[in-house]
Formats: C-alpha cells, structure tokens, sequence
C-alpha cells in the first residue's frame, strides 16, 4: 500500500468537490454520475496525476464528463452532500494507495454499497475505512501486514488474561 502524500491529498479534494457540484450541476442521478465519472477520461487523468500540471476545477471535471459521454437526466436519486462529498474522496484515496485505476476500484465497490457505510465510516481516517470495506469482501491484499495486525490483537489478548 502506498503513503499518500500533499498531491494525493489534492486529487482527493478535488474529485470530492466535483463529487459534491454534481448534486446541483448534474441532472442524472448521483449513481449514473459516479459510474460516468469512474470510467471517464478525466477520471483517468486525475488517476496518473497528469491533471496536477493543470488548472482544473471541480465544476471543469463535470463538464468533461458531460462532454465525453452527454448530459443526461436519467435516474433521480441524488446522494447528500456529506455522503456524496465522502464518496469522492474515498474512491480517489483508495485509488492512489493502492495504486489501482478508477475503473478498479468502481468494480470492487459501488456507490450505492459505500452510501450504506457512510454513517458507521466517515469518520474514520480514509485508509481505515477502506481497510475495512477489503476486509468485509475477503481482499485484504497485505497479508504481512494481516499477520502483523492479528498478532497485535494476540498480544492484548494475552495480557488482558494476566
């Protein structure tokens, strides 16, 4: 897993602004505009960070995908903007940690999936939370890292016993 660093940082707060605009800017419903997004060319500019050597906003974001795939009205349920907002910057963290595209990370886990986590995980540090949705679907890829944690676990047991 990679250490995100102040540019992931700013990957993360931009796609979650654009996230968040959507709302009022797009007229589909927030799940046909995330898989829109995810799978968009702007999407995969922000994946190999080439979109840090420009002045991109988050509303320029929805206007590219707009234009690459057409403004479009379908569905009606829109997200909130703290769930929308978290969304965002979730799915950009997890791409830039684990080092996978957009399109990846869309298939392991949906919007509708992690709008049900948002209450019990925006809380959390951003890795934990996505620790945790690996683990829920059995793809905890470190497992040196697993065993670590497990024989930390071990460790407390132990001594709580004492």
């Amino acid at each position: 897993m990679k250490k995100i660093d102040k540019d992931g940082l700013l990957l993360c707060e931009l796609q979650a602004k654009a996230f968040e605009n959507s709302i009022e800017k797009m007229d589909s419903s927030s799940e046909i505009f995330i898989r829109r997004f995810m799978k968009s060319q702007i999407a995969k500019r922000l994946d190999d960070e080439s979109v840090l050597d420009s002045n991109i906003q988050a509303n320029d974001i929805l206007q590219l995908v707009d234009e690459e795939y057409g403004v479009s009205d379908y569905g009606s349920v829109k997200y909130t903007h703290n769930e929308i907002y978290w969304i965002g910057y979730i799915y950009r963290y997890f791409v830039i940690t684990y080092e996978l595209s957009s399109t990846q990370v869309y298939k392991i886990v949906k919007p509708k999936e992690l709008r049900t986590l948002f209450l019990p995980y925006h809380t959390m540090d951003p890795a934990q939370a996505i620790e945790r949705i690996l683990e829920a679907k059995g793809m905890l890829t470190d497992e040196t890292e697993e065993l670590k944690r497990q024989y930390e676990i071990f460790k407390k047991n132990r001594k709580m016993k004492k």
